[in-house]
């Protein structure tokens, strides 16, 4: 299949996981989540989500294998792979805070090729095919221009699920701080990257991330032209790994930062 064949079948299983994450009713009840680690829940729309998916890219190509935190979370690199995080900012989810994301994207050994972060509460798609761009509907997706630290916005995500390392964030927050016009942290690794690749954040950081989290927004930030590597500047695709993006310049400054 071609990376736009892959892109038509990840779309509308976003579709799908999308539409039924609209529908469904939040489990605001703590009594409803299922604690994963110690600031990190699942509840039964998370594995619902990823069950519709898997429904969706499983009957359409039965011999390819899917990569998700709930289901399945080896990663394997042989043949058509799907990457699939069915509700990527969970915790927004269960607070009702408007940005998570429905993310997946396929690779075929070990190659993304295709990718599709869909913010589910704006029904906002962001697509890529490799070798064809990346996309937001039909407007094209460029990173942005800005080459100068003072004038640059920088996302970033906490070390929540292990904070044993959070000595080593905050100095790492506290450097890009100081020289940056602004940092944020929606709570959505897919969003973040999406917002790269549409030149709404000039650079993002992550000390740790899943290949779920990060596999669909990675191909999105190439695709718009940026740079995705891990802190030791090594190109990186769907696996677990240390994340830092951004257009060029800012890449090449922020990866100088939070490797010191």
């Amino acid at each position: 299949m071609s990376s736009l064949d892959l892109l038509h079948l990840v779309k509308l299983a976003a579709e799908r996981a999308g539409e039924y994450l609209r529908g469904v009713e939040r489990p605001a009840e703590p009594g409803a989540w299922t604690r994963k680690g110690g600031h990190d829940f699942v509840t039964e729309v998370d594995r619902t989500a990823e069950r519709l998916i898997a429904d969706v890219l499983l009957a359409a190509e039965p011999g390819s294998r899917i990569v998700g935190e709930e289901l399945s979370p080896d990663v394997v690199r042989e043949g058509l792979v799907w990457i699939v995080d069915p509700l990527d900012g969970t915790t927004n989810f269960l607070h009702g805070f408007p940005s998570y994301a429905v993310s997946i994207a396929a690779a075929v050994d070990g190659e993304l090729q295709a990718a599709v972060v869909l913010q589910v509460t704006r029904q906002e798609y962001f697509t890529a095919a490799r070798g064809a761009g990346a996309w937001q509907g039909d407007r094209r997706l460029a990173v942005s221009a800005i080459a100068d630290p003072a004038f640059a916005l920088i996302g970033t995500g906490f070390p929540f699920k292990d904070t044993s390392s959070l000595g080593d964030y905050l100095s790492q927050f506290a450097r890009v701080a100081a020289q940056t016009s602004g940092i944020r942290r929606p709570g959505s690794a897919a969003l973040d990257l999406a917002d790269v690749a549409a030149g709404r954040f000039d650079g993002f950081w992550e000390q740790r991330l899943s290949a779920w989290d990060l596999a669909a927004g990675v191909l999105l930030v190439r695709e718009a032209g940026g740079v995705v590597t891990d802190y030791a500047g090594r190109t990186i695709g769907a696996e677990h790994s240390s994340v830092v993006a951004g257009n060029p310049a800012i890449h090449a400054w922020l990866l100088q930062i939070v490797s010191s």
